[in-house]
């Protein structure tokens, strides 16, 4: 399968606008799935729960994180993350941070809108997590590009014996 390289990762992972979708592990051991806003920055996925995300909870818990970051469009890049989420800043610490804050918000609405979203929930507080890419499992993938064949677009185990795309 195409994988991205590292820089197609890295620049993909920074476009505007992209969800976080992930999932943490609940008290019961049953996966807790949901979406949000994200930054990626260091070489790192920054994101922020508020005082009463369930999911703030779970990693605290238990920081074991799943993420999928994918685009609706070809070429359909995703990257897919595997890791243990690092809590960067509890509650009450958000001006230590806001300047990330800041950034986050941008990715998704313009900056003039941005300061007025921050100066609208300044008063929410929230916690800062970190899953940095380096320890953690990140596994990529898109649609041949181009004149790219087709052939090794999916793991192997799911090409049929014999069919046109088998690798031999």
């Amino acid at each position: 399968m195409p994988a991205l390289s590292a820089s197609e990762r890295d620049a993909f992972l920074r476009e505007p606008g992209l969800l976080m979708r992930f999932a943490t592990v609940k008290p019961d051991g049953a996966p807790y799935a949901t979406a949000i806003w994200y930054a990626f920055e260091d070489g790192a996925l920054w994101f922020t729960p508020r005082k009463e995300s369930v999911w703030r909870q779970h990693l605290l818990r238990d920081p074991r994180i799943a993420v999928v970051i994918d685009e609706q469009a070809l070429p359909y890049r995703k990257v897919v993350i595997e890791g243990r989420a690092q809590l960067a800043f509890e509650l009450g610490r958000d001006a230590e941070w806001r300047d990330r804050y800041r950034r986050i918000a941008m990715r998704y609405i313009p900056a003039e809108g941005a300061d007025h979203y921050i100066a609208e929930t300044i008063d929410q507080t929230r916690a800062l997590f970190t899953l940095p890419l380096a320890s953690a499992r990140v596994r990529s993938w898109r649609m041949p590009v181009g004149e790219e064949p087709y052939e090794g677009i999916w793991h192997p185990r799911y090409y049929a014996e014999g069919s046109k795309l088998a690798r031999s």
